[in-house]
């Protein structure tokens, strides 16, 4: 009887392990195709194993109309550079304005898709983690079990077992086999720690995609203004020209001269400022400083020397345009001395603030609707200096603005720099 016994025990224990091997070998279907697994790691269909499978078919799709809208925008970029290497000219920038429109059009369905395509990731990534911790809470119960039946089995002595077989045999079989309980009991803990880890990675790429998300909406939402602000500026353009060559001719003459007058006034005061702050000892060389953003915003409508700046054949954009609603507070990026102030009362007049900082650097802060600093003051990191403007037809804005935002300039020894090499991101 006790023979008998015994066998039922390691039958009861044989049909344990099978059914974790079963559990452990089946579970690669769970995995959406937003990540991989580790070799080796065993896995089983969970209950949304369909449902995944139907979101992955759908991401593809959406990837699928990605790279359609990709080639589409690069199409119409292709067109901007061709007409940009051709001569000024109203009817150029016309077309080049409506090639960027068209673009800009692409680019928010571009950004729509990859928001959809996120979001399915996310649920496919959620229902995968459902999944495997359901694989994982049964991997937990079955070794339970299996570690309570070895137990059991470990409180007889060999002596007692080898006297209940009638041979030497038997007994070997019955000790090799529980030898193998024991090996198959490491492999199945094993199983059950790659799965651990691979939840974990999982639920990690879920935030990782819950971040992009979030920066695509802000990203979405900045596109959508830049179309508004570029229709606008392409109204404001044929208002201004009238559709006459000759007027939109003069008006770039106009506009570069007074971009060369602004450009020579900030060489001047800097340097003129700067040298009268060295001999009073208010302010050192010193090694590199870091800025801090001057706005709330990190969307950038044009880069340093933007190849896509509709004036780049009349001047290079030495900035950035940083996004910022008419009235934002405009902070200085580091410590200095305010060397200008312009304060304009039209809308043709620019309007800025100048500050000069150790290190050979100064800033610039362009576009301002209002300024809250005066000529020779020392302002702190932080400090609001005024407020943004750029809105067509505000004072300050200066001639040819598209929006609302900051024009915000770095210089190193009096020549601009790119300032997104000096803020701290």
């Amino acid at each position: 009887m006790r023979k008998i016994s015994s066998f039922i025990s390691l039958v009861l224990v044989a049909s344990l392990l099978w059914s974790a091997s079963f559990v452990l070998a089946q579970t690669a279907s769970t995995t959406p195709s937003t990540g991989s697994k580790p070799a080796g790691t065993p896995e089983l269909p969970g209950p949304n194993a369909e449902e995944i499978e139907a979101l992955n078919k759908e991401i593809e799709a959406r990837k699928e109309r990605i790279r359609e809208l990709e080639d589409t925008i690069g199409k119409y970029k292709k067109n901007i550079e061709q007409k940009q290497l051709e001569a000024v000219s109203l009817r150029n920038q016309l077309i080049i304005l409506d090639n960027r429109l068209a673009a800009l059009q692409a680019d928010i369905e571009l950004t729509k898709e990859k928001i959809k395509e996120t979001q399915l990731e996310i649920e496919a990534l959620q229902l995968s983690i459902e999944d495997k911790e359901k694989v994982m809470a049964r991997q937990s119960r079955i070794i339970d079990k299996m570690v309570k039946d070895i137990h059991i089995s470990d409180e007889k002595d060999y002596l007692e077992i080898m006297l209940t077989y009638e041979n030497f045999a038997d007994f070997y079989s019955e000790v090799k086999y529980v030898e193998n309980v024991y090996v198959d009991l490491g492999r199945s803990v094993k199983a059950l720690r790659i799965a651990k880890e691979e939840l974990a990675k999982k639920k990690k790429q879920m935030e990782e995609k819950r971040v992009v998300y979030e920066k695509l909406k802000v990203e979405l939402e900045g596109k959508r203004a830049d179309l508004g602000d570029q229709m606008n500026y392409k109204q404001g353009l044929l208002v201004e020209t009238k559709s006459s060559e000759m007027k939109y001719q003069t008006l770039l003459t106009s506009l570069k001269q007074q971009y060369q007058v602004i450009e020579g006034e900030v060489r001047s005061y800097e340097a003129e400022v700067r040298k009268k702050l060295e001999q009073q000892n208010k302010i050192q060389e010193s090694g590199d400083i870091l800025l801090s953003w001057p706005v709330p915003s990190r969307y950038i409508t044009a880069y340093f020397h933007d190849p896509d700046y509709p004036y780049r054949k009349v001047f290079e954009h030495n900035a950035i345009d940083i996004r910022a609603a008419q009235g934002t507070p405009v902070k200085a990026a580091a410590s200095g001395y305010i060397a200008r102030a312009r304060r304009c009362d039209s809308p043709k007049c620019y309007s800025y603030v100048l500050i000069v900082h150790t290190g050979e650097l100064s800033t610039v802060y362009g576009h301002l609707s209002k300024i809250s600093v005066s000529e020779d003051d020392f302002v702190n990191r932080g400090d609001v200096i005024g407020y943004s403007g750029g809105t067509p037809g505000t004072n300050g804005a200066g001639p040819f603005v598209t929006g609302a935002h900051l024009h915000f300039e770095t210089r190193e020894n009096g020549i601009p720099v790119d300032p997104l090499k000096y803020i701290v991101q």
